[in-house]
């Protein structure tokens, strides 16, 4: 591959520069975004847009006085396809010999069978539900999963079958390869350590973990009422530099693993743990910023997010939701088409958006017995479930009138 032009950035501002990139369709989507010795990650860029590109406006952009620089790289950049393409292929390879070995054929079917995608968590590897579910492989026996981890560069192996329903989505995790169920996942400089067969790891929440990274919290003291194992609670104190943060948590499981990760971060001191249904808290008055990160809805926190915030000069709330676009009908060609697009589902976020900032006007004149005023300072959209679910976090300026 020759050299490609790349933006050089903070690790924190990745995403919402990529965003940018993409936005001006500068962003060479063939290509990964790698992530560089020194903490940075490089963006590809297209080298037609090169002589276009305005470096002062991406500061604008994300309001950071941080250096980016355009770099050429080869030797780090892979394109997707081929990324994806190598490892798949050496876990076939790896398997079809041991098939060979016990005199079996690789079929159409067996290649089906195996994982396309999967969760890496350091030397764990956590495959989904859906892969090795053909009678054949049970004859491998233990043989087996030593076989997948060497494809796929393992050390140990799981398989998660579903989030059970005992209030603390825990995972229905079951060890396949290894001693212990114990990992360590890196993002953005910090360091989550948790059991997999016990706490839950939301991958797909990384772009708003950067964000929240990007906070400038200093002197707030901020509330998380759904921490777990930290997602949000360590990025506000190792990168937002929030002066103080309360970690609401109901899983001891997750509780276990918030105060190891506290520790592992540095940051035990300026954080205080609440265990327990935070509908329970006894805190009132004290937050500068509370975040709500519950999906499917963080609802039943409202009130206690009123409540929370300072009386005399309110705060910012951050609401997670999964917000369902509705599918509009088109009676184009012989049958009704499902139709749907960025735009509508923008709207039908707005809309959302502006209903909650009524129902928290509302909630805060009744707790309080004074007007306050709400505002609508963004809407972020982390990521979609299905074609019309999507999960969003809106951004609510909350203050006495």
């Amino acid at each position: 591959m020759d050299s490609v032009p790349c933006l050089r950035v903070p690790q924190c501002q990745a995403q919402k520069l990529r965003r940018s990139l993409q936005s001006k369709g500068a962003l060479d989507l063939s290509l990964s975004l790698v992530k560089d010795s020194d903490g940075t990650v490089l963006l590809p860029i297209l080298a037609s847009c090169l002589s276009q590109l305005d470096l002062q406006s991406f500061r604008t952009t994300v309001a950071s006085d941080d250096d980016f620089e355009v770099v050429w790289s080869k030797s780090a950049l892979q394109s997707k396809k081929e990324k994806g393409r190598a490892s798949s292929s050496k876990l076939e390879k790896v398997l079809q010999e041991l098939l060979e070995s016990h005199g079996e054929r690789w079929t159409e079917e067996l290649k089906r069978d195996i994982p396309r995608s999967f969760q890496r968590h350091g030397d764990l590897v956590l495959l989904g539900d859906t892969c090795f579910v053909l009678p054949l492989w049970e004859n491998m026996d233990q043989q087996l999963w030593s076989t997948v981890a060497r494809g796929l560069g393992a050390k140990r192996l799981a398989k998660i079958r579903r989030i059970s329903r005992d209030g603390f989505r825990s995972p229905e995790v079951t060890m396949l390869l290894g001693a212990h169920s114990w990992v360590k996942h890196v993002d953005n400089g910090i360091s989550y350590e948790f059991d997999v067969t016990k706490c839950m790891f939301s991958a797909g929440n990384i772009t708003e973990k950067l964000r929240v990274a990007g906070f400038y919290c200093r002197g707030e003291t901020v509330v998380d009422l759904y921490a777990g194992i930290g997602y949000f609670t360590l990025p506000y104190l190792v990168h937002a530099k929030a002066s103080h943060v309360h970690a609401c948590e109901w899983n001891p499981n997750a509780v276990e693993a918030l105060k190891k990760n506290l520790e592992a971060n540095g940051v035990s001191d300026r954080c205080t743990i609440h265990q327990g249904d935070n509908r329970q808290l006894q805190l009132c008055g004290v937050a500068d910023r509370v975040n709500l990160g519950l999906i499917p809805s963080s609802e039943d926190g409202w009130s206690v997010a009123c409540r929370l915030l300072r009386r005399a000069t309110g705060g910012v709330l951050h609401i997670h939701q999964n917000v369902t676009s509705p599918v509009e009908h088109s009676t184009a060609g012989d049958a009704p088409q499902k139709v749907s697009g960025k735009k509508a589902d923008r709207e039908v976020w707005q809309a959302w958006a502006e209903d909650t900032a009524k129902h928290f006007t509302s909630l805060l004149k009744d707790f309080n017995g004074t007007q306050w005023t709400t505002n609508i300072q963004h809407i972020e959209h982390v990521k979609s479930y299905a074609p019309h679910v999507h999960h969003v976090v809106l951004d609510l300026e909350c203050r006495p009138s």
